[in-house]
This record gives C-alpha cells, sequence and structure tokens, in this order.
C-alpha cells in the first residue's frame, strides 16, 4: 500500500519510467504489481537489462518492434474529475438480486454485486453467474487469464455447463438428449445473469454444444440415476473442459477461424474459482490463485474472514511439493525456478497453457499447419528443462461448508484484488459498506403509508445516498484497492492517477481486478435450522 506522500513517489516513478519509454525504441512485458515492490523489463534495441516479475511472458498484444511510444511525462493527466473516475469504475457494474416466490424468499442466496475494472487491454479477467434451472442451485466464477482473455473468455462460458449437466439425473440427461436428437425444444440449463458488456464466443458455440453433448452422453451411459455429487460434479467438470480445450485444439478443421480461435484458447492459460450454493451446502472449487473468502460475524458482532480457498502457486509449499513430487528426483531445483513454474508461470493450476501439458511431439505436429504463429506468443517462451510433461494441472480443490446464520457474504475475486488487500481489510470494508447502507435505510412505518409520507421518505433516502459514493459492493472493494492509502482511507489523487495510467503503464502498477459479493438470506438460514431441528 502506498503512503500519503503517494504524489510525490508514485508519480515520480511513473514520470521516470515514462521518460524510460521515450528514450528509445522498447517495449516490455506485462508485469505482476505487488506492494511496494514494481519490477520492469525492458527491452532497448533488442537487449534486456533487467529481469521482470511475470504471469506469463508476454501480452499476446505486444508492441511491434516497429513502434515506439511517445508518452513523455508531460503527457500524463492525473486530475481527472470525479465523476470521471465514478464513470470508469461503475462501467461494469452488476447487481441481482433473487426474486422472491409466493411472496417469500427462501433462498440462502439473497442478492450478488459484481464488477471488473480492466488494466490489460483487453481485460483478461472474466467473472459469471447463473442459476442451474434443473438443480436449482446457484453458481458463481471469477476467471484470471493471463497470455491473452482468449481461454478465460471461453472456461467463463462452458464450465457452468459441464458442472450443471453433471448434477442431473439420468432421466433428465435422456430427455435433453431425446429433444437434441429429434431437434425439439431442449429443456434450458441454466439461468445466466450477464452484465451488458458481456459477450460469448458465438463463432465457435456449436462446438461447444457438440463437446458438451458428448459429455452428457457418456453421462447418461455411466447408468447413475440420480446424478453426481457437487464435489464429484465439480471435480470432474473442471478436468473435462480442460481436456475439451485441449482437443478442440488438435483436430484438423477447414474453418481457419476456428482453428485459430481453439489454439488461442488453449495456448492461453486461465484460473478458475467457482461457487456452488444449494441452500445451506456452499461448494467451492479452485484452481489457480484467484480467492474466495467468507465474511462471519460472531454473536458479539465481531468479524472475521475464513478463506474457503489456498492460492495455488510458489507461496503454497503443498502446492510446490505437489509438483516436485510428480516429476523425477532429477527436475527437483528446476520444476519451479524464481518462484514460478519451468521459471514462467506464477498459477500452478490453471485451464488451457497447452505448452506445459503437451508433449514436444504434440506441439510441433498441431503447429506445423499453422501459418500465423505471431497470435500464440509461443516459440520465444518455450520453457526449458520441458522433460516430463505435464506440468499443469487443471484439477480443482474443493471446500465445502455448511452455512450457519454468521455467515453473512462471500467475496470472490481474482489475484488483482488479494495483491492490494488482505482478506481481513476485504471483509471489514464490505461489512462497514453493509452496516453504512442499512443506516441509509429508515424503516417505513407500517402505520404511514401515504403517497406524501412515501415521498418524503425517498427524498431523504436520495440526500443520504448523495454523500455515498458507491452503490455496488463490489466497487466499494475496487476502489479501496486502487485508492487508498496506509490508513485505509481514500486519497483522491491516488485514485485519480491510477485510474489515467495510459494503457503501456497501467499493468505496471496493477492487475486487472474483478469482484463478486454474495450476500446470503440470514433469515432463510434461520428457518432452514429451526425447520430441521423439528424434523
Amino acid at each position: 500500500m502506498m503512503s500519503r506522500t503517494f504524489s510525490g513517489l508514485f508519480l515520480t516513478t511513473v514520470k521516470q519510467s515514462t521518460a524510460l519509454v521515450k528514450s528509445g525504441r522498447c517495449h516490455y512485458s506485462k508485469c505482476m504489481t505487488q506492494r511496494n515492490h514494481m519490477r520492469l523489463r525492458w527491452t532497448l534495441s533488442g537487449k534486456v537489462v533487467k529481469p521482470i516479475c511475470l504471469c506469463y511472458p508476454l501480452h499476446q498484444a505486444s508492441v511491434s518492434q516497429n513502434k515506439s511510444y511517445k508518452h513523455t511525462a508531460e503527457d500524463l493527466h492525473f486530475q481527472i474529475l470525479p465523476e470521471q473516475i465514478n464513470y470508469i469504475l461503475r462501467a461494469n457494474e452488476q447487481s441481482h438480486k433473487v426474486p422472491e416466490t409466493d411472496g417469500k424468499n427462501r433462498n440462502t442466496v439473497l442478492k450478488f454485486e459484481s464488477n471488473i475494472l480492466a488494466s490489460n487491454t483487453p481485460c483478461e479477467d472474466r467473472r459469471s453467474a447463473a442459476t442451474c434451472l434443473q438443480t436449482k442451485g446457484h453458481m458463481f466464477g471469477i476467471f484470471d487469464g493471463h497470455a491473452g482473455s482468449a481461454c478465460a473468455q471461453s472456461v467463463s462460458e462452458r464450465l457452468f455447463y459441464y458442472i450443471a449437466v453433471s448434477l442431473m439425473s439420468q432421466e433428465t440427461l435422456q430427455e435433453i438428449e431425446f429433444a437434441t436428437e429429434h431437434m425439439k425444444p431442449v429443456l434450458p440449463i441454466l439461468q445466466w445473469h450477464k452484465h451488458k458488456n458481456d459477450y460469448m464466443y458465438r463463432e465457435i458455440a456449436s462446438l461447444y454444444v457438440d463437446h458438451l453433448r458428448v459429455y452428457w452422453q457418456e453421462l447418461i451411459d455411466l447408468d447413475n440415476e440420480s446424478g453426481m455429487s457437487i464435489t464429484d460434479a465439480m471435480y470432474y467438470a473442471f478436468q473435462r473442459l480442460d481436456s475439451d480445450i485441449s482437443l478442440e485444439a488438435q483436430v484438423p478443421t477447414d474453418n481457419e477461424m476456428v482453428k485459430n480461435l481453439t489454439l488461442q484458447i488453449a495456448f492461453s492459460g486461465a484460473t478458475a474459482c467457482v461457487s456452488h450454493i444449494d441452500g445451506v451446502n456452499l461448494h467451492v472449487a479452485n484452481a489457480g490463485d484467484c480467492r474466495a473468502v467468507l465474511g462471519v460475524q460472531d454473536e458479539n458482532g465481531v468479524w472475521s474472514a475464513v478463506p474457503l480457498t489456498v492460492d495455488h502457486n510458489a507461496l503454497n509449499e503443498s502446492e510446490v511439493q505437489r509438483i516436485r513430487c510428480e516429476h523425477p528426483a532429477s527436475e527437483e531445483e528446476t520444476v519451479v525456478i524464481d518462484q514460478r513454474l519451468l521459471g514462467i508461470l506464477m498459477p500452478f493450476r490453471a485451464f488451457g497453457d497447452v505448452r506445459f501439458k503437451w508433449s514436444e511431439e504434440l506441439q510441433q505436429s498441431v503447429l506445423k499447419s499453422v501459418c500465423d504463429k505471431e497470435p500464440l506468443n509461443i516459440y520465444q517462451y518455450y520453457p526449458s528443462n520441458y522433460h516430463t510433461p505435464p506440468y499443469l494441472t487443471a484439477k480443482p480443490e474443493i471446500t465445502y461448508h455448511k452455512l450457519r446464520p454468521q455467515d453473512k457474504f462471500l467475496v470472490m475475486a481474482s489475484d488483482g484484488l488479494w495483491e492490494m488487500l488482505e482478506n481481513q481489510e476485504v471483509v471489514r470494508l464490505v461489512a462497514e459498506y453493509l452496516s453504512e447502507i442499512r443506516l441509509l435505510e429508515p424503516q417505513v412505518s407500517i402505520e404511514k403509508r401515504s403517497l406524501g409520507y412515501m415521498h418524503n421518505l425517498l427524498l431523504k433516502r436520495r440526500t443520504k445516498r448523495q454523500s455515498f459514493q458507491d452503490q455496488n459492493i463490489a466497487t466499494h472493494l475496487i476502489r479501496h484497492a486502487i485508492g487508498s492509502n496506509e490508513d485505509g482511507e481514500i486519497e483522491q489523487e491516488k485514485l485519480a492517477a491510477m485510474l489515467s495510467l495510459p494503457e503501456d503503464l497501467s499493468r505496471m502498477y496493477r492487475d486487472d481486478i474483478t469482484v463478486t459479493v454474495v450476500l446470503f438470506n440470514t433469515n432463510a438460514i434461520e428457518t432452514h435450522y429451526r425447520e430441521n431441528e423439528r424434523e
């Protein structure tokens, strides 16, 4: 976290970086942001002058050798207006309240709020939220891409379907297969809750459906009448989708666009964190370094953060040991170098990234027919010490938690948030936000419901909200992640500077940030336990 003297330290650093950019023809790779530790690899006339902190060596939109940057310190204008700041922060806000049934809300999920703030261009993060229409559970996902956004985009569209069909009974799957076979209306599987800016890969949607159908046909053949448990469904869905991504990149096709897209998806990568909530049953599946944290309030009103995931990276000693044990002793010193897988990749679990999964022979066979390899951005990063693949897996770690009345919310986010804020800070910020929101919402008297009374009440609420910046919890977290000082206070100059950085400098200081906050319905949870006690 940067101190109150941000304008002196941060802006000076930016100006120095800008001056370096100006000094000659140069390009640089994206780097991971760390608190008080920002490193950059510069290539000046082809000469590397400093090592870099990488997630994956080069962004797919690397700068051409023929393009030089023109930014100067004078070009950087940090004094954007508060209205502009809010517009940027709120552009991708999303909020959805679970509808009531029969005038009552017995669902344990009350609502969710989400937001994305990009640093990369295009943004490499993705998010998903959906309701399972056949099994009634709610799913939320955070997907953090690297080496491009292609893999994260694909996984965000597909993974929920793989989980949902895994949960379905054999009878339901047979109904879906019969309808598909006879070209009749198919039972809806998911109700998506999408933001207007979310999009899909329509060009290969039919390919996705074909592979999903093969999967549900195999599930039918398993003769499992009631479907998989949620733990098994998430475990197998992660791996099956990753396998399909790999297969799609290997299958020959005359459609050049489909071929290029499937290769981009397979050669880029994405970490994933997915939660499934059905009643009081909460399951979280995680592969990579996205994170899910539970906000818990005890009977004394004290808040605590309960992590439901662990990061799969070099800071997790059990992950380091797992990878070393999966390869010969001769590779013990090379499988993890400089806290990266084979010295390159920061997350130790991810979708895609076939450069760390396929044999060299398979890679050469698939790529020999590719005319334009530049978008794949692969040859210059061929891993050294590559002897016994696969080195990377999409197998998730799955956590089960039974919701209690003291469990108030779930925060899921990409590592862009967690690099800036600790678990407990995030829970505190959400708790304070919810407390302030309640103060802003005066109770409506049952006795006074005249039109004049309601009009005055609405005016009163509007006046109070004018001093409260965010109506979205995820936005509130993002604002604090990039704009707060060491005392936890929003520093407007810092916030403006972080949002004003040109795209070629932004990645030096922060990552893409994606946040989803799920609020639980305490009344519904308490009702569940009361009814079970009577039984």
